[in-house]
């Protein structure tokens, strides 16, 4: 279909990076969203805002942001591994830092690369600590959160509504070009 100029719009071809703008507009917008997904727990868990974590319950009042998690999936399949993990500073740092990190990045639009890479890491520990699943013998919301995180990454979708153009042109992320 043709646009008033006679030209025809940009399509996404594999292999290619041209995204037509209205896609451009819908992984910015998946972007914002997933990013908020990563950062309300954060938030939560850090405050005990009464969502999932009760005030009592807050990492700034003494509680472990990763314990009820893990020690719930002492059922599961690999739930030796993950209890194991509960009540670990180290993992409560690496989670919280984590969600922090992978959600501002999503949010702002830099780093979407590093972001979906350990957003995906992330995810798939989620997502095997829950093993086996409740209401699909494979299929969560965690896997498709991780493929939304990888098509976010493939098309540049920090550039709309967010700072990725400007944070893909510094001197550090030419250096560096998994920071894009």
């Amino acid at each position: 279909m043709a646009i008033a100029e006679g030209r025809t719009p940009p399509l996404v071809r594999a292999g290619s990076s041209e995204v037509t703008v209205p896609a451009q507009y819908i992984w910015a917008t998946a972007r914002i969203a997933l990013g908020w997904v990563f950062l309300w727990p954060f938030l939560d868990k850090l405050f005990g805002l009464g969502y999932a974590t009760p005030a009592d319950r807050a990492w700034i009042a003494g509680g472990s942001p990763t314990t009820g998690f893990l020690k719930g999936a002492g059922e599961n399949s690999l739930g030796g591994f993950f209890t194991g993990l509960a009540g670990h500073a180290w993992v409560d740092w690496l989670y919280m830092l984590g969600s922090l990190g992978i959600g501002g990045a999503l949010i702002v639009g830099a780093g979407v690369r590093i972001a979906a890479i350990t957003g995906t890491m992330l995810l798939l520990m989620l997502w095997a600590a829950q093993l086996p699943l409740v209401y699909n013998p494979f299929l969560d919301e965690h896997l498709l959160y991780a493929i939304v995180l990888i098509g976010l990454a493939s098309v540049s979708a920090g550039d709309t509504f967010g700072i990725g153009r400007w944070w893909g042109e510094t001197a550090l992320v030419h250096r560096y070009p998994i920071l894009k």
